[in-house]
């Protein structure tokens, strides 16, 4: 029986996501309440959409967990609510505060909360204000060193779109893949004076989103050209002038899925290694 959870956590007190010995990680403690409230005998084993490093937020994760049938149809309580309700509250009531369940159902057939998704949205916040960030934001909201130009940023950023070889921006891993569709990269200033980028894509390297931060940081305090970060994509290898942005900026706000009769193919799909796009001259090149 497969079943989604939808999921945040304040990442400051945290590994990461994935369970590293003798640390302290999201999966751990997930998986370790739901073995507790459904009186497992051995934590079970998540899935997730998007493994996020250490430090790094998430307002709109998602995973899912392979039960038992019969463990699952003994989640009841005497109110009547539907099983993903009951098993929601019960681990309400033994998460941290740093973890919220706030959706549990029964998965549609087909669904992998890793390769059924299309896309995954991030933002990422800087303080340019010469006072630094607010207290109430000092952990979700990362200092900028002086003020941004945030045109250029966005101008930088858009250069990015698109199918390439993310090479230059993602920790280097045996036998993986760093293809992916940048399908939107656009920085603006929000309604609370932050300075916010927004990026979407099919999928991500490890710390491509920080990454494509630091390259167009340098755009936006002028000590770069617009046309920089392009550079760095196209010469295919890390840039020491590319600084990794700090990670307690960064949040996974969303992940997209098809719908329910496309879940399976998509998986399918997504299962399939990317090779280096063939294509012709244009913008995306």
């Amino acid at each position: 029986m497969r079943v989604r959870l939808d999921l945040g956590y304040d990442g400051t007190g945290f590994r990461g996501w994935a369970r590293q010995p003798g640390l302290r990680t999201v999966q751990e403690t997930l998986e370790d309440a739901l073995a507790r409230v459904l009186r497992l005998q051995a934590p079970p084993v998540t899935v997730v959409a998007g493994r996020t490093d250490a430090g790094v937020h998430a307002t709109g994760q998602v995973c899912h967990v392979d039960l038992p049938r019969t463990v699952w149809l003994a989640v009841r309580d005497r109110s009547g609510s539907a099983r993903g309700e009951v098993l929601r509250r019960r681990l309400a009531g033994v998460l941290p505060d740093d973890v919220v369940v706030t959706r549990v159902t029964a998965a549609a057939p087909g669904f992998d909360a890793r390769f059924s998704a299309l896309r995954r949205r991030y933002a990422y916040r800087l303080a340019d204000d010469p006072a630094g960030v607010p207290p109430l934001r000092r952990w979700d909201v990362a200092r900028a060193r002086g003020p941004l130009d945030v045109a250029a940023m966005d101008a930088a950023a858009r250069t990015l779109e698109g199918l390439h070889d993310f090479a230059a921006f993602c920790r280097p891993r045996s036998g993986a893949t760093t293809v992916r569709t940048l399908l939107e990269y656009r920085w603006s200033r929000d309604a609370d004076g932050f300075v916010t980028a927004r990026v979407v894509a099919d999928a991500f390297c490890h710390s491509m989103v920080r990454a494509l931060v630091g390259a167009v940081l340098p755009v936006g305090s002028r000590r770069r050209p617009v046309d920089w970060p392009r550079q760095v994509l196209d010469a295919g290898v890390r840039d020491p002038a590319v600084e990794v942005a700090p990670a307690h900026g960064l949040v996974l706000e969303e992940v997209v899925y098809p719908g329910d009769a496309d879940l399976a193919e998509r998986a399918r799909v997504a299962r399939r290694r990317r090779d280096e796009p063939q294509c012709p001259p244009g913008p995306d090149r």
